[in-house]
């Protein structure tokens, strides 16, 4: 069982597995909302367990497509944990235990900031990974 949270604690989840993998988004987005290090969970293993109704979403304008889900209290950037999708992410940071997971892939490597130095040899992608 892993445990995750907010940092104030009022949004708290458990998931009953480990993630089937972790990647970091280097778009200009993701590094804004705070959340460019995601795993990916699958919806039957996370339980939300406190703060359903502290959880705001950002819906995000065109070209981009994915919500961003954020604790009205104090910020913590959460990845998508209202997504009904059957897979979705969640930012690697909200975990209060050890993953044991590494990166696996970086994404969007085409906006990473010059000061930035990707420092492990994960593949990277311009943009999107191929499906």
């Amino acid at each position: 069982m892993f445990n995750g949270s907010c940092c104030c604690g009022a949004v708290r989840f458990t998931l009953s597995r480990a993630p089937s993998m972790m990647g970091t988004c280097h778009c200009t987005r993701c590094r804004k909302v705070g959340a460019s290090a995601l795993v990916f969970v699958e919806r039957d293993a996370f339980t939300l367990v406190a703060g359903a109704d502290t959880i705001v979403t950002y819906k995000p304008e065109p070209p981009y497509r994915y919500n961003r889900c954020f604790c009205a209290q104090c910020g913590t950037s959460l990845g998508e944990p209202t997504s009904t999708s059957a897979s979705f992410p969640i930012a690697a940071n909200c975990f209060d235990d050890d993953l044991s997971i590494a990166n696996g892939f970086h994404m969007f490597v085409s906006d990473k900031p010059a000061w930035y130095d990707i420092c492990d040899a994960a593949p990277q992608f311009p943009e999107n990974p191929p499906a």
